[in-house]
């Protein structure tokens, strides 16, 4: 049986395997990390290890919190919070690598659900300076097509009444906050790390709009003092899988119960606007401060996450397991490329034509990784969240300038009918959204609608049903142009499967 990666376990890992060359019982929690997930540890977290390794500054240690699931906190505190970080791409050869680090920066893993008052005093703990958020899209309680605060979520609802034990990410920071000024304590940054447009502008009007409900002058003091910077995050973290694990202890010579994977590629730009200092995260981790992150989230946005999820969708409707094998596909591949050339770049004023030529043909390398198996169902879960700032918002400034969005349509027709939980091999496969439920009622509702109209009418009815769901789509699903593609690529989805439906656009081209 193999001994359990630990501090006393970590001077034996093997000279390949990279390591913290600091003194881990020298580390100071500076941070708390809500959402302690695999992106991350991946991520943030590997970042902040190197900075502090970079800079000798051993103040930043990470207390991580999931907000849910105790199997994190139960894989990481045997190990002292220590982890394996694999990162795997293909050599020269053509053969896949993977490169080690054992990551140090996070020194406890904690569970909400468990006692939500503990991460209350964490946040308000005096040498807690820094607060982010991976909790994705759905943790932020708010409607995806407006951004507001959704009243109405039984989390916020119940955090409302019950201060002392708040669910929602959004309750414990403003209660976390409140603690903090009671005490006199120095403000923090508030800092999301999730993967939307604005994602500090959001998360600080959220947090004010709770507070707004709880005490006036602690609006006040959290708009005064407290900072939210704007973050564009990007690494490829697919979901840790059992031969991962057996893998990583083979070349550690030791077990690791939760080992995380991904991809060399790390990109971070962050707003440099710290209300209590931070690490050094630009060397050797390689962030990068702006006074503005809107153009790179925008980029990213729109270069990557809109294509990453059009080949889920697609994939995952003609039964392919990973977007790689997505890829694979003569027609998606031709069609992700023109809808990225032709009807997405033309969005991104500003950034060179030759810039946004070297990201698509990088986005294209990441997305085939062999190396990496990222399952189409893991970037395709939580559509209705996604889908406004990935897609959404592009196709709305393309109709605003009169300009095509038949690949940008066709994307969107993708999630709507993959939706109905059925591939074209007869596979069947969960819906994972937190609208599920209102999701599948508008799907039967579009199908009763379809069916009751003339058959020259049918395709055009259903379409106005999905169209007019509103906390997904707004306004947009009003425009009769957009509907209209709707109509027609669902009916080609239907009929003829995705690969046909891919293929048509590019003989329109």
């Amino acid at each position: 049986m193999l001994e359990r990666l630990n501090t006393e376990s970590l001077p034996r890992l093997p000279a390949d395997v990279e390591k913290p060359a600091y003194d881990r019982s020298r580390l100071t929690p500076g941070i708390v990390h809500l959402g302690l997930g695999a992106f991350h540890r991946a991520h943030q977290a590997v970042v902040t290890d190197l900075a502090m390794q970079a800079s000798g500054d051993l103040s930043w240690g990470i207390l991580g919190v999931s907000l849910r699931s105790p199997a994190t906190r139960d894989a990481l505190t045997p190990q002292h919070g220590l982890y394996a970080v694999a990162l795997r791409d293909v050599g020269p050869d053509g053969q896949p690598r993977e490169q080690l680090r054992v990551a140090g920066s996070v020194l406890r893993v904690m569970v909400a659900e468990e006692d939500p008052n503990a991460v209350l005093e964490r946040i308000a703990y005096p040498q807690t300076r820094i607060v982010s958020l991976t909790v994705t899209e759905k943790g932020y309680c708010r409607e995806p097509a407006t951004g507001y605060l959704r009243w109405d979520h039984p989390d916020i609802e119940h955090d409302l009444d019950n201060p002392q034990r708040p669910r929602s990410a959004i309750g414990m920071l403003v209660y976390g906050l409140a603690l903090r000024r009671e005490r006199g304590l120095p403000p923090v940054t508030l800092m999301s790390c999730d993967n939307f447009r604005g994602n500090g502008d959001i998360l600080r009007n959220l947090v004010l709009a709770f507070a707004l409900r709880v005490d006036v002058a602690l609006t006040q003091w959290i708009d005064a003092n407290c900072t939210f910077p704007n973050s564009m995050v990007d690494r490829i973290v697919p979901r840790t899988e059992d031969h991962d694990r057996e893998r990583i202890a083979r070349r550690l010579g030791m077990e690791d119960a939760w080992p995380v994977v991904g991809e060399p590629y790390l990109n971070w730009v962050i707003e440099d606007k710290f209300a209590a200092g931070r690490p050094a995260w630009e060397s050797p981790g390689g962030a990068t401060f702006v006074r503005s992150a809107a153009p790179y989230e925008r980029l990213k946005l729109r270069m990557a996450d809109g294509p990453h999820s059009a080949l889920a969708y697609l994939g995952v409707s003609m039964g392919k397991a990973t977007v790689a094998e997505a890829l694979e596909v003569p027609a998606l591949r031709r069609f992700v490329e023109d809808m990225m050339r032709l009807e997405i770049a033309p969005t991104l004023k500003g950034i060179p034509g030759a810039g946004l030529e070297e990201y698509r043909l990088r986005f294209l390398a990441r997305a085939a990784n062999p190396a990496l198996r990222l399952r189409a169902q893991q970037v395709a879960m939580d559509g209705s969240q996604k889908l406004p700032q990935r897609l959404l918002d592009t196709i709305r400034d393309r109709m605003r300038g009169g300009d095509d969005v038949g690949r940008l349509c066709l994307a969107v027709a993708a999630w709507l009918h993959y939706l109905r939980g059925e591939d074209e091999l007869g596979g069947r496969y969960p819906i994972q959204d937190p609208m599920a439920a209102a999701l599948a009622r508008l799907t039967a509702r579009a199908e009763v609608a379809a069916q009751a109209a003339a058959p020259s009418q049918a395709a055009q009815r259903r379409a106005m049903v999905l169209a007019g769901f509103k906390p997904v789509f707004g306004e947009l699903g009003e425009a009769a142009e957009f509907v209209s593609h709707l109509a027609a690529h669902l009916e080609a989805l239907r009929r003829h499967g995705a690969a046909h439906a891919a293929q048509a656009l590019a003989r329109g081209a």
